[in-house]
């Protein structure tokens, strides 16, 4: 599941960078807020509509703290809400926020990579100024094998640095 290679992401660019996240409701669903928390050393953002401890709104003030937004695992759905200028909740509103560079790591089912609705989101996401670390080849969660592995770790995190040069 891709969502733990987030962790190591995570754990591997700590080392270097301050770290914040922000995760969805559904990404809760996959591993927790305290593993982030405790790997990034900050609180985890999920809530959309809470009052902000400081003057600044939260996915304003995350938008413009951040030198760069790295979205892994990015799925079918952020990718589409971002072509489609939807923000809904914390993650795609501090996304329409920013005028940090995005950099997505897909990862899904194959037949959802190869989709023809994603594939016109992702061309319409890389000819508007986003970035993607495409998708690779390996072992999907349903067992299947195909293009939808999320990238490796050390692709990853090498594509992190090198933008932040």
């Amino acid at each position: 599941i891709a969502a733990y290679k987030a962790a190591d992401v995570i754990q591997k660019l700590k080392k270097k960078y301050e770290i914040k996240v922000v995760m969805t409701e559904n990404s809760k669903r996959f591993i927790t807020p305290l593993t982030l928390q405790t790997l990034s050393g900050n609180p985890v953002y999920s809530e959309m509509l809470v009052l902000p401890k400081e003057w600044e709104i939260t996915h304003i003030s995350l938008a413009k703290w951040a030198d760069l937004l790295l979205i892994i695992p990015a799925t079918a759905n952020i990718i589409g809400k971002v072509a489609s200028g939807i923000a809904d909740d914390l993650l795609s509103t501090v996304m329409m926020a920013t005028t940090s560079p995005v950099l997505f790591a897909p990862a899904m089912n194959k037949n959802m990579w190869k989709n023809l609705i994603l594939q016109e989101n992702v061309k319409r996401l890389k000819k508007i100024g986003y970035h993607f670390i495409e998708p690779i080849l390996g072992i999907l969660a349903n067992g299947q094998i195909g293009v939808g592995h999320l990238a490796p770790v050390e692709r990853i995190v090498e594509e992190v640095e090198r933008r932040l040069k």
